[in-house]
């Protein structure tokens, strides 16, 4: 039966969290499937230090090595037992057939690499854009893969669970440049926003929570330029942060701490400094125009009040 081991460095829990609410396979029946070690929310009388070292004993086959948060080798800020979370890492990293990061922590550092009373935060094989991270550049588990990054500030429980899947039935999975899985990252969170009408008329929304508007030019929305399926795989079946009013703060990408401001989409001479992904900015420019000239009265509306 294959194996799960589920460990924690930096974090919030918040993956964890989100990988409860799973359905289709629920958190329970993808484990009738994969025998879980170990997880630090939910086991409770198994020995941590004593399942990784029967691994490194080769007692017990590890197939999947999970790790939540931010890794540092500082064991003021994190440990298991006598072990920094890196020095845990280190030990089971040859042993397991795929490792998996869940959450932006471990994939880029995130938020805890931020931290100035600890410089040494990093994921598991990126800091942000670098690929220096605690594992070198070019390393690879057993099974001929690197690190694979399931990114996002949380991750969705079905992004984990699709890929999960797919590992387990061997199946292939192709992996974006900084080692997301393709078939989820390929997407934007722009696909499948129902604001995109006016993203297309260039009607921009002010306020937060409207029904209206595009909120990419004024709110600081990242949904053209981020990889993630936000509103293809909805968060509970029902919503995302777009068709709530609510701008997309690119969460998935290895840069999502670095902004000043989250809600400012910053401009020169009016034009964004960042334009969606795959436009010029002289493309961007001459489509506004025409949008804006030909105008569509529809989206000046409110929603209640359009025929």
């Amino acid at each position: 039966m294959k194996t799960l081991l589920w460990i924690q460095g930096l974090t919030c829990n918040g993956n964890t969290h989100s990988l409860l609410n799973a359905e289709n396979p629920s958190f329970y029946d993808i484990f009738s499937k994969i025998k879980l070690l170990f997880h630090p929310a939910i086991s409770s009388d198994e020995d941590l230090i004593k399942i990784i070292k029967d691994i490194t004993q080769n007692k017990i086959s590890l197939t999947f090595l999970v790790v939540e948060g931010s890794i540092t080798k500082n064991k003021s800020f994190c440990r298991v037992g006598d072990f920094s979370i890196a020095e845990i890492i280190d030990q089971l990293k040859d042993k397991a057939e795929f490792i998996i990061a869940v959450g932006n922590c471990a994939s880029f550092g995130n938020i805890p690499a931020l931290y100035k009373e600890n410089t040494n935060v990093v994921g598991l094989q990126y800091i942000f854009t670098e690929k220096k991270g605690l594992l070198p550049p070019n390393f690879k588990t057993k099974s001929g893969y690197p690190v694979i990054n399931i990114s996002g500030c949380p991750i969705h429980p079905a992004w984990f669970m699709q890929t999960i899947l797919a590992l387990y039935y061997e199946k292939p999975l192709i992996l974006d440049a900084f080692n997301r899985p393709k078939e989820i990252y390929m997407y934007l969170p722009h696909d499948g926003c129902i604001r995109n009408e006016y993203f297309e008329w260039k009607e921009e929304s002010e306020e937060f929570g409207h029904k209206e508007g595009c909120l990419f030019y004024n709110l600081g929305c990242k949904g053209p330029l981020t990889h993630a399926p936000c509103n293809k795989i909805l968060w509970n079946r029902t919503s995302s942060k777009t068709r709530a009013g609510m701008p997309c703060l690119g969460c998935t990408e290895f840069n999502f701490p670095l902004r000043e401001n989250y809600f400012e989409t910053k401009k020169n001479i009016g034009i964004p400094e960042e334009v969606p992904l795959g436009v010029s900015k002289r493309a961007y420019i001459t489509i506004s125009g025409v949008a804006k000239s030909l105008r569509n009265e529809r989206v000046k509306k409110k929603l209640e009040e359009t025929d």
